[in-house]
């Protein structure tokens, strides 16, 4: 088992992502690693990685053109203000910035299914605020994580029903009867756990104050998207660009819930701040450069994931994995609950989707519970939680990805250690913990 190309190859991306190796680079050796061990060439493990970044093409370009959009919304001045407005609010209480904030994500998930495209918009112009009230933006990143994970996790409703439907499906496929009542009932105990880490992350772990600094200990001058333009808007008061900021983010939101496509949402809300002269078009080879500057990375690194996934499903070592594993386990129910959440953290941290996970976790897993008696709904919570796991805290997933996109934008938040290690020490612990008590007492 320790030969395992999964294990071996997820062991190598975070081992180099520990060591401050870039993501993408960490990746891609960590997919070459997957292939070698299972006797692909170099070659033919590049090559099939190519083949499957196709996956995440529409997310990638949605992440572009989010953060050409995101830049636009800087420079109308409408986030000054909002900034402004904040500070009055939250001076001196920090730690109800940081809980409002993971209340704003959690809306990104149910009532105004967006995921991250709010965080390049809202997080980067409040980076001055947490530095001037000293939040530890470890707090924001965990507050971030916990609303873009938490409410698929344990709420039938978005994000949350598309989540809980595929387990229930894959359920269904696999020969167990389940409906999508009880697969909510059975994730509300290991959600709950989430909430006991987002608690432990705000009001203890990174209570204290801290001002980020960049990784060469030199001081970066404040964010100010409107630098190399030709014009700064005054944010002292209220504005016809501002309102025609508003409109075109309304027409942004309308557009990608009717047609579900976050690239035809971002693409009007740009296209509409350029007809209503918010941004001159001789601004447009800036902007894009600075959208890309903000947003460019996450694309990037969510192609090269989808291409290390695939290289993963198509060496087969997933199913050998779980086939080595439950031949360990003996008839032992909370030995199988243990190792099947301990292989769904692996197989999920490099994946780095608990979504695309749930169908793989759910062919082998339900035949399992089944032969050892386990009732449909503790299958669901092991299937589910096992999904979740190392979704927080994977160096690929947008759950993580995501927070250091908006955290990062002024240079001073390092994607492993400052949001990839707290997401997943405050997140997949607990939600371990609690998928077990889950499993056993269902």
């Amino acid at each position: 088992m320790a030969t395992n190309a999964v294990i071996v190859s997820v062991i190598v991306m975070v081992v180099l992502s520990l060591l401050r190796v870039n993501v993408l680079f960490a990746i891609i050796l960590a997919a070459l690693t997957a292939g070698l061990v299972s006797g692909m060439s170099f070659a033919d493990s590049i090559n099939l990685m190519v083949s499957g970044m196709g996956g995440q093409a529409n997310t990638a370009l949605s992440y572009i053109l989010l953060g050409i959009f995101a830049v636009m919304i800087g420079l109308s001045g409408i986030t000054k203000l909002l900034v402004n407005q904040i500070l009055n609010i939250f001076s001196g209480k920090k730690t109800m910035l940081a809980l409002t904030i993971a209340g704003i994500a959690c809306l990104s998930q149910n009532v105004v299914p967006v995921h991250i495209a709010f965080i390049p918009i809202l997080i980067p112009p409040l980076l001055s605020l947490f530095d001037r009230l000293k939040l530890d933006r470890r707090a924001v990143a965990t507050a971030l994580t916990f609303g873009l994970k938490a409410p698929y996790v344990m709420i039938p409703a978005g994000f949350g029903l598309i989540f809980h439907g595929i387990i229930r499906d894959e359920m269904l496929a696999n020969g167990m009867n389940i409906s999508l009542n009880e697969v909510t009932l059975s994730m509300l105990i290991p959600g709950s756990g989430m909430i006991i880490g987002l608690l432990i992350a705000i009001f203890i772990s990174y209570r204290k104050d801290r001002v980020s600094k960049a990784a060469d200990q030199r001081e970066i001058p404040e964010l100010d998207m409107a630098e190399g333009f030709t014009h700064e808007p005054d944010p002292g008061s209220w504005k016809t660009a501002h309102t025609f900021t508003v409109i075109a983010i309304l027409a942004a939101l309308v557009i990608q819930l009717t047609t579900d496509s976050l690239v035809l949402g971002a693409l009007t809300g740009i296209i509409i701040m350029f007809l209503t002269r918010v941004i001159k078009f001789n601004e447009g080879d800036q902007v894009v450069q600075e959208g890309i500057g903000m947003m460019g990375m996450i694309a990037f690194v969510m192609l090269v994931a989808s291409g290390y996934a695939t290289v993963l499903k198509e060496t087969g070592s997933v199913s050998e994995l779980v086939e080595k594993t439950t031949g360990m386990i003996g008839d032992s129910q909370m030995l199988l609950a243990f190792f099947m959440l301990l292989l769904g953290l692996v197989i999920t941290m490099g994946i780095g989707s608990s979504f695309g996970t749930i169908p793989i976790l759910a062919a082998l897993y339900v035949p399992l519970c089944a032969a050892a008696g386990l009732s449909p709904m503790a299958t669901a919570a092991l299937v589910g939680t096992a999904g979740a796991l190392g979704d927080a805290g994977s160096p690929a997933s947008d759950s993580t990805l995501g927070p250091t996109a908006g955290l990062n934008a002024d240079g001073r938040h390092h994607h492993i250690w400052d949001t990839c290690v707290p997401t997943f020490l405050h997140y997949n612990i607990p939600l371990f913990i609690f998928g077990m008590i889950a499993a056993l007492i269902l």
